[in-house]
């Protein structure tokens, strides 16, 4: 791996651009909620801007972060499957959000872009993009489903006739909770250590992933925002939101980075939502919309190929 005209600082502006458009174009979309802001300093080096929407009219919690952070040394959680790295000083930036819908028929979603560059005297630095957006419904619907693929698609289209899949494989086997033998939704796009195709190239997906976001999920919001619900698919909710909790402390590596780096605690958990629930052994009542839930939205599909068919 070799520098190829690496520049960070073009990257951090699109970050910092990125979080202030999503932010206002959230606060737009609830039309009542607002973020507060919390900046923030990380003594080992960098800092933060952590946005926190909280008892919104649609959302009841959003959080949009963005860090850039450094040090002298990786952690751990980046070092294990890149020992390539050990003894290099980091530089860590990206945006990352999680939006926690206040009606059950809304997804909860994720969206991540980041970039990582390590390096060391008289050796040229060794850098990477990763990140991607997935959704995790609770109730589910085709027509959502298919518009989120399509969506991700167009987001990978002019980067080659493989990116979609690849990336869509990725996510469909990284935010998949072993324990469970469950995914946490129904996907998206991941990806990581992307460096392969130069630095132009791979910053303009690292830009068209962030930018197709909010094309592919706030549609869905404005569906399904208004759809009138009770006690029962509160309560769902709640369960299912013990699932996203589980995948997040167990598994994410973002956070096992943040943690292991000396970051923010605060704003690494944001992600977790307000409130939660567990049940012990609870199982959907058959033929309900829970039920479906299970049968239908948390199994592998080509949602591509099922909006085609269903055209």
């Amino acid at each position: 791996m070799t520098d190829d005209g690496f520049r960070l600082d073009p990257v951090l502006s699109f970050l910092e651009g990125l979080q202030d458009r999503i932010c206002a174009d959230i606060e737009a979309l609830d039309g009542e909620g607002r973020f507060r802001e919390d900046a923030w300093r990380r003594p080992a080096g960098g800092g933060g801007r952590s946005r926190v929407l909280r008892e919104g009219s649609v959302f009841e919690q959003a959080g949009v972060n963005y860090s850039h952070v450094m040090g002298p040394g990786l952690p751990g959680s980046a070092t294990a499957h890149r020992p390539e790295l050990a003894g290099r000083s980091f530089q860590a930036a990206g945006v990352s959000l999680v939006i926690h819908p206040r009606n059950p028929y809304v997804p909860t979603s994720h969206m991540n872009v980041r970039v990582f560059v390590a390096e060391k005297a008289g050796e040229a630095p060794i850098w990477w993009f990763g990140g991607g957006f997935d959704l995790t419904p609770y109730y589910g619907f085709d027509e959502d489903s298919v518009h989120w693929h399509r969506t991700a698609e167009a987001a990978c289209r002019p980067f080659g006739v493989d990116r979609y899949a690849a990336h869509k494989q990725w996510c469909d086997e990284y935010f998949f909770l072993k324990h469970r033998d469950e995914p946490r939704g129904i996907g998206g796009l991941f990806f990581d250590d992307l460096n392969e195709d130069g630095f132009e190239a791979c910053f303009a997906y690292l830009r068209s992933v962030g930018e197709h976001y909010l094309k592919a999920y706030a549609p869905i919001v404005e569906r399904r925002r208004d759809i009138p619900h009770g006690e029962r698919e509160r309560q769902f909710q709640l369960y299912r939101r013990g699932r996203y909790v589980e995948f997040n402390l167990v598994y994410d590596r973002g956070t096992l980075f943040g943690l292991q780096s000396g970051g923010r605690t605060e704003s690494i958990l944001m992600s977790l939502p307000p409130l939660v629930r567990w049940e012990y052994d609870w199982k959907p009542e058959p033929g309900s919309a829970e039920a479906r839930l299970y049968e239908r939205y948390l199994q592998p599909r080509d949602w591509l190929r099922e909006g085609i068919e269903g055209t």
